[in-house]
């Protein structure tokens, strides 16, 4: 593709002239390939740039002035709008070329087409908005499981209730799961009496033992006591009182 530039080389106007410089300037800079056509030494060229301008370009006159910019037959714009690109880096744009690569206006094409690039990442581009959804989608999956997932009795209800839950579990019927319970109940008072019963047969000993040694000591305070074990004081009044009588007899 080639660029048309349509231009009056002996234009009497500077300011045309200075427009025509700062075109032709600035696509040199670029380097891109361009065609200067000369409408003040050719007759054709000032024609056919005349009739390829669109009606709603052209000025009140009717008559364009240069320069006016083709992209081989499509039209690009005039001085005014070539300007209005430069100041937007969209020069490339509006010429109708693919900006090369690394060039600037090449980087913000890229990121309006995909979005911002960070560590070499697309963010927010087509891609990663997709890549959002499907996250944003598996996170409410995972919520609904969350919600859906059955809670365990034991957390809801505390320990007490389960054997319940387990004779449900292993398919017993409510009824079962409650004969269950009090046969339970039953034999843990059962155990209870029995442990009451085997601490008090300890103090029943206790009690007995104590009576058996209280009759024996009471047994022996009643035996008679002997010549022997009798006090020295209790002989000695004994055998006073015997001489006495043998004397009243004599």
């Amino acid at each position: 593709m080639v660029i048309k530039v349509f231009l009056a080389s002996s234009s009497g106007s500077t300011a045309i002239k200075k427009k025509q410089q700062d075109v032709l300037g600035f696509l040199e800079a670029l380097k891109v390939d361009y065609a200067p056509l000369d409408i003040a030494c050719n007759e054709d060229n000032r024609m056919w740039m005349r009739e390829n301008v669109p009606v709603e370009k052209k000025p009140t006159n009717g008559i364009p002035l240069p320069p006016q910019i083709f992209n081989e037959e499509s039209y690009c714009g005039d001085y005014e709008t070539f300007f209005d690109a430069k100041e937007d880096n969209a020069v490339y744009a509006f010429l109708g070329l693919p900006p090369p690569p690394g060039s600037k206006e090449a980087k913000e094409a890229y990121l309006l087409e995909n979005g911002p690039v960070e560590n070499g990442t697309i963010v927010n581009g087509t891609d990663d908005a997709e890549d959002e959804e499907n996250l944003e989608a598996e996170e409410e999956n995972i919520d609904d499981d969350t919600l859906k997932r059955e809670v365990p009795m034991e957390e809801c209800n505390g320990d007490e209730h389960t054997e319940e839950v387990e004779a449900e579990v292993g398919g017993e019927t409510g009824e079962e799961a409650a004969e269950e319970k009090v046969a339970e109940e039953k034999e843990a008072v059962e155990d209870t009496e029995e442990s009451l019963e085997n601490t008090k047969a300890p103090v029943k000993e206790e009690e007995a033992q104590e009576e058996a040694e209280d009759e024996e000591a009471k047994g022996e305070d009643d035996q008679p006591v002997s010549e022997e074990e009798e006090a020295p004081e209790v002989r000695g009044g004994r055998r006073r009182s015997d001489r006495g009588s043998r004397g009243r007899r004599g």
